[in-house]
């Protein structure tokens, strides 16, 4: 039971694959459509106090998550199994994973599930939210640290773009320790490090984790966390809703359990990876980065969040935002169907730009322009 009786989301995963300390907003009327939401942002009115509809994936859309998880279950085993091993080394037994959601939950829950089947260990996971530009709930974090008072938090999330996430972590572990006195670690574990924005992570290549294809169906019916006055309180948690009418469509617990499957034959190919990143130097050098500069010179586009770097930043801008075009660096790579299939259904355009470090990039279309 969370201290003082909070009511908390309750998503379709199990309470022992994850617990969410987010605030039940089922109720809250906080949806817009894609263009409401597009001109609100862009006109400065903060992400995180609205929500955009859920894309309602088309039988061809849902044809392709089926193949990527099939294309890529090993793939993803073989990277969340690393990435906790290299965590389960370097940051020792007494560890709490804190997930951030919603797209490190996913992969928080294969962590844990790998730590166990492979050792044994029971790691404590909760999923907590963090904004970019309002940093992370630290109402969540007091109730982990005392509820684990004696374990050192490992915080999760999928993927690297930006790294805007990264920084947004760093940031507000140095605002909690000014306000509460208690030191965090802000390295932040991901599964993907295409933006080479971590020292903890399963892989660098920028390939589709099939659970950035999906909304909340792949995110145990959780949508994303809402920081917005009308709803959250002071002493409560940042809010979700839980979206329960799209049950039979609910594939969460499916892909968890497609991918640990496949933790047992991966295993020697684990320690493989393991061993190879353990004598490479992993030290973030921030190379998307130069990337985006470049991108964002040559296309003429004025504000950097109207550029979404790699494969699962990209899937988002089509799923949620108005994309003025994608680039992708090879037409012919069989990795981004699932982005060319979005592009077509959404009638957007896709270009060939090969001077880029990921795989494909999303732009946003700014509302002010005609571009």
């Amino acid at each position: 039971m969370i201290k003082n009786e909070r009511q908390t989301v309750l998503g379709s995963y199990s309470s022992e694959d994850v617990i969410f300390l987010l605030k039940d907003l089922s109720a809250a009327d906080l949806e817009k459509s894609t263009a409401e939401r597009e001109l609100a942002i862009q006109q400065g009115i903060h992400y995180s106090e609205m929500l955009p509809v859920e894309y309602q994936p088309t039988r061809e859309y849902l044809q392709l998550f089926d193949e990527s998880l099939d294309t890529y279950k090993q793939k993803v085993a073989i990277a969340a199994g690393t990435v906790c091993e290299l965590v389960m080394e370097e940051k020792g037994r007494d560890i709490v994973f804190v997930s951030l959601a919603r797209a490190g939950t996913p992969i928080g829950i294969l962590m844990k599930r790998y730590a166990q089947k492979a050792h044994d260990w029971t790691i404590p996971h909760y999923s907590v939210s963090i904004i970019r530009g309002r940093g992370i709930d630290e109402n969540a974090l007091l109730y982990i640290l005392d509820q684990h008072p004696s374990k050192r938090l490992v915080f999760i999330d999928g993927w690297t773009g930006k790294g805007a996430i990264s920084k947004e972590l760093a940031r507000s572990v140095r605002l909690f320790e000014e306000r509460h006195g208690r030191v965090l670690d802000d390295e932040l574990a991901v599964l993907a490090d295409p933006g080479h924005c971590s020292s903890l992570f399963g892989t660098r290549e920028d390939f589709l984790i099939p659970s950035a294809c999906l909304n909340s169906t792949v995110s145990g019916l959780v949508s994303r966390t809402v920081l917005n006055d009308n709803w959250i309180k002071d002493g409560d948690f940042h809010g979700a809703k839980v979206y329960k009418e799209l049950a039979e469509q609910d594939v969460s617990n499916q892909y968890i359990d497609v991918i640990t499957a496949e933790f047992e034959a991966a295993l020697p190919l684990i320690q493989q990876a393991k061993a190879e990143l353990q004598q490479m130097d992993r030290t973030p050098t921030w190379k998307g980065l130069q990337s985006i500069e470049t991108i964002q010179r040559e296309f003429g586009i004025q504000d950097t969040n109207l550029i979404k770097p790699g494969a699962g930043e990209t899937t988002r801008v089509l799923l949620r935002r108005i994309p003025w075009k994608i680039l992708v660096k090879d037409k012919s790579d069989s990795r981004l169907k699932h982005i060319f299939q979005l592009a077509k259904e959404r009638n957007v355009p896709v270009e060939e730009y090969k001077n880029m470090s990921y795989t494909c990039c999303g732009l946003i279309k700014p509302m002010e322009t005609d571009q």
